[in-house]
Protein backbone atom coordinates (compact mmCIF):
# COMPACT_ATOMS: atom_id res chain seq x y z
CA UNK A 1 0.00 0.00 0.00
CA UNK A 2 1.39 3.40 -0.74
CA UNK A 3 1.48 4.78 2.51
CA UNK A 4 2.03 1.61 4.81
CA UNK A 5 -0.83 2.28 6.58
CA UNK A 6 -1.30 -1.39 7.99
CA UNK A 7 -4.01 -3.94 7.95
CA UNK A 8 -7.20 -3.45 6.05
CA UNK A 9 -5.96 -1.17 7.64
CA UNK A 10 -3.01 -4.85 7.05
CA UNK A 11 -2.06 -5.53 3.61
CA UNK A 12 -3.00 -1.97 3.42
CA UNK A 13 -0.19 -1.06 4.04
CA UNK A 14 -2.93 15.07 8.30
CA UNK A 15 -15.34 29.03 8.36
CA UNK A 16 -18.01 30.41 9.34
CA UNK A 17 -19.74 28.14 11.70
CA UNK A 18 -19.66 24.84 10.14
CA UNK A 19 -23.23 23.58 10.80
CA UNK A 20 -23.88 21.89 7.17
CA UNK A 21 -22.96 19.04 6.14
CA UNK A 22 -21.44 18.46 2.88
CA UNK A 23 -22.38 15.70 1.14
CA UNK A 24 -21.54 14.75 -2.58
CA UNK A 25 -21.63 18.93 -2.86
CA UNK A 26 -21.31 20.37 -6.07
CA UNK A 27 -18.27 20.13 -8.21
CA UNK A 28 -16.60 23.17 -10.41
CA UNK A 29 -14.39 22.39 -13.14
CA UNK A 30 -10.72 21.69 -12.13
CA UNK A 31 -8.76 25.03 -12.46
CA UNK A 32 -5.44 23.84 -13.23
CA UNK A 33 -3.58 25.86 -10.35
CA UNK A 34 0.00 26.86 -10.87
CA UNK A 35 2.58 25.12 -8.58
CA UNK A 36 6.22 24.94 -8.39
CA UNK A 37 8.89 22.38 -6.59
CA UNK A 38 10.57 23.73 -3.29
CA UNK A 39 12.00 20.90 -2.18
CA UNK A 40 13.04 17.43 -4.12
CA UNK A 41 14.87 14.18 -3.88
CA UNK A 42 13.20 12.99 -0.68
CA UNK A 43 12.91 9.56 0.71
CA UNK A 44 9.47 8.24 0.87
CA UNK A 45 8.18 11.53 2.31
CA UNK A 46 5.65 12.24 4.29
CA UNK A 47 3.75 15.11 6.44
CA UNK A 48 5.03 18.93 6.86
CA UNK A 49 4.54 22.09 8.71
CA UNK A 50 5.73 25.51 8.72
CA UNK A 51 7.36 26.41 12.29
CA UNK A 52 7.19 29.87 13.66
CA UNK A 53 9.57 31.44 11.87
CA UNK A 54 8.65 30.69 8.48
CA UNK A 55 10.75 27.57 8.09
CA UNK A 56 9.20 24.41 6.51
CA UNK A 57 9.64 21.20 8.17
CA UNK A 58 9.22 17.68 6.49
CA UNK A 59 9.39 14.66 7.32
CA UNK A 60 10.99 11.62 5.20
CA UNK A 61 9.97 7.69 6.47
CA UNK A 62 13.52 6.94 4.78
CA UNK A 63 14.29 3.90 2.76
CA UNK A 64 14.39 1.07 5.40
CA UNK A 65 17.97 -0.80 5.89
CA UNK A 66 19.40 -4.28 6.02
CA UNK A 67 18.76 -5.53 9.60
CA UNK A 68 15.89 -7.32 11.04
CA UNK A 69 14.44 -8.42 7.89
CA UNK A 70 11.03 -10.21 8.02
CA UNK A 71 7.74 -11.01 5.62
CA UNK A 72 6.31 -7.68 4.41
CA UNK A 73 3.36 -6.12 6.34
CA UNK A 74 2.02 -5.16 2.74
CA UNK A 75 3.55 -7.49 -0.12
CA UNK A 76 3.01 -11.15 0.02
CA UNK A 77 6.03 -12.84 -0.94
CA UNK A 78 8.15 -9.66 -0.30
CA UNK A 79 10.64 -8.70 2.29
CA UNK A 80 10.87 -6.03 4.41
CA UNK A 81 13.91 -4.36 6.02
CA UNK A 82 14.67 -1.86 8.70
CA UNK A 83 17.73 0.33 9.31
CA UNK A 84 17.74 4.21 10.22
CA UNK A 85 17.43 6.05 6.92
CA UNK A 86 14.54 8.07 8.20
CA UNK A 87 15.03 12.00 8.61
CA UNK A 88 13.81 15.41 8.70
CA UNK A 89 14.68 17.99 6.21
CA UNK A 90 13.64 21.56 6.41
CA UNK A 91 13.51 24.26 4.10
CA UNK A 92 14.59 28.04 4.63
CA UNK A 93 15.97 30.62 2.85
CA UNK A 94 16.11 29.08 -0.40
CA UNK A 95 18.27 26.05 0.99
CA UNK A 96 16.97 22.68 1.71
CA UNK A 97 19.36 20.29 4.19
CA UNK A 98 18.40 17.31 6.92
CA UNK A 99 18.81 18.33 10.51
CA UNK A 100 17.56 15.22 12.26
CA UNK A 101 18.73 11.98 11.05
CA UNK A 102 19.03 8.13 12.49
CA UNK A 103 15.47 8.03 12.50
CA UNK A 104 13.89 4.31 12.32
CA UNK A 105 12.52 2.94 8.72
CA UNK A 106 10.80 0.08 7.40
CA UNK A 107 10.90 -0.48 3.37
CA UNK A 108 9.67 -3.07 0.82
CA UNK A 109 13.65 -4.52 0.35
CA UNK A 110 15.39 -3.81 -2.16
CA UNK A 111 13.03 -1.63 -4.17
CA UNK A 112 12.73 1.07 -0.70
CA UNK A 113 9.59 1.48 -1.34
CA UNK A 114 6.15 2.03 0.78
CA UNK A 115 8.53 2.65 3.67
CA UNK A 116 7.28 3.42 7.17
CA UNK A 117 9.03 5.68 9.65
CA UNK A 118 8.61 9.20 10.14
CA UNK A 119 5.03 10.16 9.61
CA UNK A 120 4.33 13.81 10.68
CA UNK A 121 5.51 17.01 12.39
CA UNK A 122 4.06 19.78 13.95
CA UNK A 123 4.99 22.94 16.36
CA UNK A 124 2.56 24.15 19.12
CA UNK A 125 2.12 27.88 19.47
CA UNK A 126 5.37 28.21 21.79
CA UNK A 127 7.49 26.79 18.56
CA UNK A 128 8.46 23.79 20.38
CA UNK A 129 8.32 21.09 17.72
CA UNK A 130 6.92 17.27 18.22
CA UNK A 131 7.40 14.47 15.90
CA UNK A 132 4.94 11.48 15.11
CA UNK A 133 6.80 7.76 14.44
CA UNK A 134 4.51 5.25 12.71
CA UNK A 135 4.25 1.49 12.82
CA UNK A 136 3.37 -0.92 15.75
CA UNK A 137 5.51 -1.29 19.16
CA UNK A 138 6.22 -4.89 18.71
CA UNK A 139 7.34 -5.46 15.03
CA UNK A 140 9.72 -7.73 15.10
CA UNK A 141 9.37 -8.73 18.47
CA UNK A 142 9.80 -5.00 19.80
CA UNK A 143 12.95 -4.61 17.90
CA UNK A 144 13.97 -1.44 16.38
CA UNK A 145 17.79 -0.79 14.63
CA UNK A 146 20.39 0.10 17.65
CA UNK A 147 20.09 3.21 19.22
CA UNK A 148 16.98 4.27 16.98
CA UNK A 149 13.37 5.73 18.92
CA UNK A 150 11.00 3.47 18.63
CA UNK A 151 7.95 2.91 16.77
CA UNK A 152 4.95 4.07 17.07
CA UNK A 153 4.97 7.10 19.09
CA UNK A 154 4.53 10.68 19.70
CA UNK A 155 8.14 12.69 20.38
CA UNK A 156 8.70 16.36 21.54
CA UNK A 157 12.42 16.85 19.04
CA UNK A 158 15.24 19.20 19.79
CA UNK A 159 16.48 19.99 16.35
CA UNK A 160 19.64 21.46 18.13
CA UNK A 161 20.66 18.55 19.68
CA UNK A 162 19.12 15.89 18.02
CA UNK A 163 17.12 15.03 21.25
CA UNK A 164 13.66 13.14 21.08
CA UNK A 165 11.71 13.04 24.17
CA UNK A 166 8.70 10.26 24.39
CA UNK A 167 5.76 12.45 24.79
CA UNK A 168 2.76 9.45 24.52
CA UNK A 169 3.26 5.28 23.18
CA UNK A 170 0.63 5.18 20.97
CA UNK A 171 0.88 1.76 19.69
CA UNK A 172 1.15 0.35 23.70
CA UNK A 173 -2.05 2.10 24.20
CA UNK A 174 -3.84 0.38 21.26
CA UNK A 175 -2.06 -2.92 22.27
CA UNK A 176 -3.69 -2.29 26.19
CA UNK A 177 -7.16 -0.79 25.11
CA UNK A 178 -7.89 -1.78 21.79
CA UNK A 179 -8.25 -6.04 21.80
CA UNK A 180 -9.46 -5.13 17.89
CA UNK A 181 -6.52 -4.29 17.28
CA UNK A 182 -4.44 -7.60 18.07
CA UNK A 183 -4.31 -10.28 15.39
CA UNK A 184 -4.13 -14.31 16.22
CA UNK A 185 -0.47 -13.98 15.88
CA UNK A 186 0.51 -11.47 17.99
CA UNK A 187 1.06 -8.29 15.74
CA UNK A 188 -0.66 -5.25 16.23
CA UNK A 189 -2.75 -3.03 13.51
CA UNK A 190 -1.68 0.31 14.85
CA UNK A 191 -0.06 3.42 12.55
CA UNK A 192 -0.13 6.88 14.07
CA UNK A 193 -0.01 8.55 10.74
CA UNK A 194 -0.79 12.05 10.97
CA UNK A 195 -1.67 14.76 13.83
CA UNK A 196 -2.16 18.38 14.71
CA UNK A 197 -2.63 20.34 17.84
CA UNK A 198 -4.43 23.13 19.97
CA UNK A 199 -3.18 24.45 22.85
CA UNK A 200 -2.02 21.60 24.83
CA UNK A 201 -3.99 18.78 23.24
CA UNK A 202 -2.60 16.67 20.56
CA UNK A 203 -5.10 14.43 18.10
CA UNK A 204 -4.06 11.56 16.35
CA UNK A 205 -5.07 10.23 13.60
CA UNK A 206 -3.77 6.41 14.16
CA UNK A 207 -4.62 4.92 10.64
CA UNK A 208 -3.76 1.26 11.19
CA UNK A 209 -6.03 1.60 14.53
CA UNK A 210 -9.09 2.68 12.88
CA UNK A 211 -9.41 5.50 15.81
CA UNK A 212 -8.56 9.04 16.57
CA UNK A 213 -6.71 9.93 19.96
CA UNK A 214 -5.63 12.44 21.80
CA UNK A 215 -2.79 13.36 24.26
CA UNK A 216 -2.15 16.31 26.72
CA UNK A 217 1.75 17.67 25.39
CA UNK A 218 2.62 16.93 28.73
CA UNK A 219 2.54 13.20 27.89
CA UNK A 220 -0.96 13.17 30.23
CA UNK A 221 -4.82 11.42 29.42
CA UNK A 222 -3.50 9.33 26.07
CA UNK A 223 -7.46 8.59 25.55
CA UNK A 224 -9.62 7.70 22.49
CA UNK A 225 -12.00 10.44 20.96
CA UNK A 226 -13.41 8.08 18.12
CA UNK A 227 -13.38 5.26 16.68
CA UNK A 228 -13.91 5.45 12.80
CA UNK A 229 -16.74 3.13 10.95
CA UNK A 230 -15.79 0.62 8.62
CA UNK A 231 -18.12 0.06 5.27
CA UNK A 232 -19.83 -2.79 3.68
CA UNK A 233 -19.33 -2.76 0.03
CA UNK A 234 -20.05 -4.68 -3.42
CA UNK A 235 -16.16 -6.06 -4.51
CA UNK A 236 -15.25 -3.62 -7.52
CA UNK A 237 -12.20 -6.53 -7.94
CA UNK A 238 -14.17 -9.33 -10.47
CA UNK A 239 -15.21 -12.40 -9.14
CA UNK A 240 -12.94 -15.51 -10.22
CA UNK A 241 -13.82 -17.50 -13.25
CA UNK A 242 -15.56 -20.43 -10.50
CA UNK A 243 -18.06 -17.68 -8.47
CA UNK A 244 -21.80 -18.56 -9.11
CA UNK A 245 -23.13 -16.14 -11.47
CA UNK A 246 -24.57 -13.04 -10.84
CA UNK A 247 -23.81 -13.51 -7.41
CA UNK A 248 -22.35 -10.01 -6.05
CA UNK A 249 -19.76 -10.43 -3.36
CA UNK A 250 -20.16 -7.97 -0.30
CA UNK A 251 -16.81 -7.89 1.66
CA UNK A 252 -16.09 -5.01 4.89
CA UNK A 253 -14.18 -2.05 4.25
CA UNK A 254 -12.09 -0.72 7.05
CA UNK A 255 -11.63 3.27 7.64
CA UNK A 256 -8.07 3.71 8.27
CA UNK A 257 -8.14 7.60 9.00
CA UNK A 258 -5.47 9.84 7.86
CA UNK A 259 -5.70 13.44 8.16
CA UNK A 260 -6.87 15.38 11.06
CA UNK A 261 -7.59 18.82 11.50
CA UNK A 262 -9.75 21.99 13.88
CA UNK A 263 -12.36 23.20 12.01
CA UNK A 264 -13.86 27.04 12.35
CA UNK A 265 -16.21 25.49 14.41
CA UNK A 266 -13.85 24.34 16.26
CA UNK A 267 -14.68 20.38 15.86
CA UNK A 268 -12.30 18.36 14.68
CA UNK A 269 -12.07 16.85 10.94
CA UNK A 270 -10.64 13.62 9.92
CA UNK A 271 -9.94 12.29 6.36
CA UNK A 272 -9.74 8.58 5.48
CA UNK A 273 -7.75 6.74 2.77
CA UNK A 274 -10.11 3.14 3.18
CA UNK A 275 -9.13 -0.04 2.94
CA UNK A 276 -8.70 -2.93 0.57
CA UNK A 277 -9.44 -2.87 -2.61
CA UNK A 278 -9.61 1.26 -1.84
CA UNK A 279 -12.64 1.40 -3.30
CA UNK A 280 -13.40 4.89 -5.32
CA UNK A 281 -15.98 7.20 -4.10
CA UNK A 282 -16.10 5.83 -0.52
CA UNK A 283 -13.79 8.18 1.33
CA UNK A 284 -15.32 10.87 3.10
CA UNK A 285 -14.65 13.46 5.74
CA UNK A 286 -15.80 13.02 9.20
CA UNK A 287 -16.87 15.69 11.67
CA UNK A 288 -16.35 15.03 15.21
CA UNK A 289 -17.87 17.50 17.37
CA UNK A 290 -16.95 17.93 21.27
CA UNK A 291 -19.43 15.24 22.52
CA UNK A 292 -17.20 12.30 20.50
CA UNK A 293 -20.40 12.34 17.70
CA UNK A 294 -19.02 11.46 14.69
CA UNK A 295 -20.75 12.55 10.98
CA UNK A 296 -19.93 12.57 7.98
CA UNK A 297 -18.81 16.05 6.46
CA UNK A 298 -18.21 15.34 2.78
CA UNK A 299 -17.98 11.89 0.59
CA UNK A 300 -17.86 10.48 -2.47
CA UNK A 301 -14.26 10.75 -2.57
CA UNK A 302 -11.17 8.62 -3.16
CA UNK A 303 -8.09 8.01 -1.02
CA UNK A 304 -7.71 10.75 1.15
CA UNK A 305 -4.29 11.39 3.29
CA UNK A 306 -4.70 14.84 4.22
CA UNK A 307 -7.12 17.78 5.16
CA UNK A 308 -6.61 21.32 5.97
CA UNK A 309 -8.79 25.02 6.51
CA UNK A 310 -7.62 27.99 5.49
CA UNK A 311 -8.78 31.49 7.28
CA UNK A 312 -11.45 32.02 5.11
CA UNK A 313 -12.73 28.79 6.30
CA UNK A 314 -12.45 26.78 2.95
CA UNK A 315 -11.54 23.34 3.31
CA UNK A 316 -8.59 21.83 1.10
CA UNK A 317 -8.49 17.54 0.91
CA UNK A 318 -5.71 15.88 -1.05
CA UNK A 319 -6.27 12.75 -3.00
CA UNK A 320 -3.37 10.07 -2.84
CA UNK A 321 -5.07 8.87 -6.18
CA UNK A 322 -8.08 9.83 -8.28
CA UNK A 323 -7.93 5.78 -8.78
CA UNK A 324 -7.91 2.96 -6.61
CA UNK A 325 -4.69 2.62 -6.03
CA UNK A 326 -4.57 -1.37 -7.49
CA UNK A 327 -5.19 0.21 -10.92
CA UNK A 328 -1.76 1.77 -11.03
CA UNK A 329 -2.70 5.07 -12.12
CA UNK A 330 -1.63 7.24 -9.03
CA UNK A 331 -2.49 10.85 -10.35
CA UNK A 332 -3.74 12.82 -7.26
CA UNK A 333 -5.63 16.03 -6.46
CA UNK A 334 -6.32 18.73 -4.07
CA UNK A 335 -9.95 19.67 -4.12
CA UNK A 336 -11.28 22.98 -2.12
CA UNK A 337 -14.64 22.65 -0.40
CA UNK A 338 -16.10 26.00 0.42
CA UNK A 339 -18.37 26.76 3.61
CA UNK A 340 -21.34 26.45 1.04
CA UNK A 341 -20.46 22.86 0.39
CA UNK A 342 -19.08 23.74 -3.50
CA UNK A 343 -15.77 21.50 -4.65
CA UNK A 344 -13.51 22.48 -6.85
CA UNK A 345 -10.78 20.78 -8.02
CA UNK A 346 -7.42 23.25 -7.48
CA UNK A 347 -5.49 20.61 -9.17
CA UNK A 348 -5.73 17.07 -10.69
CA UNK A 349 -2.58 14.89 -11.76
CA UNK A 350 -0.36 17.36 -13.98
CA UNK A 351 2.05 16.43 -11.99
CA UNK A 352 0.50 15.46 -8.44
CA UNK A 353 0.95 12.06 -7.90
CA UNK A 354 1.07 9.52 -4.89
CA UNK A 355 -0.28 13.06 -2.51
CA UNK A 356 0.99 12.31 1.00
CA UNK A 357 0.46 15.50 2.73
CA UNK A 358 -0.30 19.17 2.61
CA UNK A 359 -0.45 22.43 4.98
CA UNK A 360 -0.97 25.96 4.08
CA UNK A 361 1.98 28.19 4.55
CA UNK A 362 2.28 31.84 5.78
CA UNK A 363 2.14 33.00 2.36
CA UNK A 364 -1.47 31.61 2.08
CA UNK A 365 -0.21 28.75 -0.47
CA UNK A 366 -0.98 25.16 -0.34
CA UNK A 367 2.20 23.03 0.18
CA UNK A 368 1.79 19.40 -0.97
CA UNK A 369 4.43 16.51 -0.02
CA UNK A 370 4.31 14.64 -3.79
CA UNK A 371 5.89 11.27 -4.95
CA UNK A 372 5.35 10.14 -1.31
CA UNK A 373 5.52 6.14 -1.94
CA UNK A 374 9.11 6.15 -3.58
CA UNK A 375 13.13 6.59 -2.63
CA UNK A 376 15.32 9.61 -3.82
CA UNK A 377 11.98 10.89 -5.41
CA UNK A 378 10.18 12.62 -3.24
CA UNK A 379 8.90 16.63 -3.44
CA UNK A 380 7.19 19.27 -1.59
CA UNK A 381 4.80 21.48 -4.28
CA UNK A 382 3.90 24.78 -3.35
CA UNK A 383 0.80 25.58 -5.54
CA UNK A 384 -0.36 28.81 -5.64
CA UNK A 385 -4.35 29.04 -5.78
CA UNK A 386 -4.58 32.24 -6.39
CA UNK A 387 -3.31 31.85 -10.00
CA UNK A 388 -4.86 29.58 -13.02
CA UNK A 389 -2.72 28.27 -16.01
CA UNK A 390 -4.42 26.76 -18.87
CA UNK A 391 -5.58 23.08 -18.15
CA UNK A 392 -3.79 20.30 -20.08
CA UNK A 393 -5.77 17.50 -21.99
CA UNK A 394 -3.97 15.34 -19.26
CA UNK A 395 -5.73 17.05 -16.31
CA UNK A 396 -8.87 15.88 -15.12
CA UNK A 397 -12.01 18.11 -15.38
CA UNK A 398 -13.93 16.63 -12.62
CA UNK A 399 -13.29 14.43 -10.16
CA UNK A 400 -13.99 10.42 -10.82
CA UNK A 401 -16.21 10.72 -7.81
CA UNK A 402 -13.38 8.48 -6.65
CA UNK A 403 8.59 24.14 -10.10
CA UNK A 404 10.17 27.52 -9.33
CA UNK A 405 12.82 27.06 -6.48
CA UNK A 406 13.85 23.77 -7.26
CA UNK A 407 15.93 23.16 -4.29
CA UNK A 408 18.99 20.98 -4.62
CA UNK A 409 21.34 21.77 -2.20
CA UNK A 410 23.07 19.01 -0.17
CA UNK A 411 23.02 18.17 3.69
CA UNK A 412 24.71 20.85 5.38
CA UNK A 413 24.44 19.92 9.02
CA UNK A 414 22.82 16.88 10.56
CA UNK A 415 21.98 15.60 14.06
CA UNK A 416 21.19 12.33 14.99
CA UNK A 417 18.67 11.38 17.11
CA UNK A 418 19.15 9.64 20.74
CA UNK A 419 15.85 8.85 22.52
CA UNK A 420 15.13 10.23 26.17
CA UNK A 421 12.74 7.91 28.31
Amino acid sequence: MPLSLLSQSTLSLTLLTVCLAVVSGGMKPAKAASFSVVAEGLDNVRGLSFSPDGSLYVTEAGVGGSELCSPSLNVPNQTDCIGTSGAVTRIKDGKQERVLTGLPSRALSPSSIQAIGANDIQFDAAGNSYLLIGLAANVNYNNTPLNSPKWGQLYKADFNTGTLTSIADISNYEITSNPNAIFTNGDVASNPYSFTIQGDTAYIANAAGNDVLSVKLDGSNLTKVTTLPGQTITNPIPPSPDAPPNQEQQIEVAAVPTGVAIGPDQALYVSQLTGVPFPEDKASIFRVGSDGKTTVYADGLTQLTDLTFDTEGNLYALQFANQSYLKGNFDGSLIQIAPDGTRTTLLSGNGLESATALTIGPDGAVYVSNKGDRPGQGQVLRIDTTKEVPEPTSVLGTLVVFGALGVRSFTKRKKTATRQN
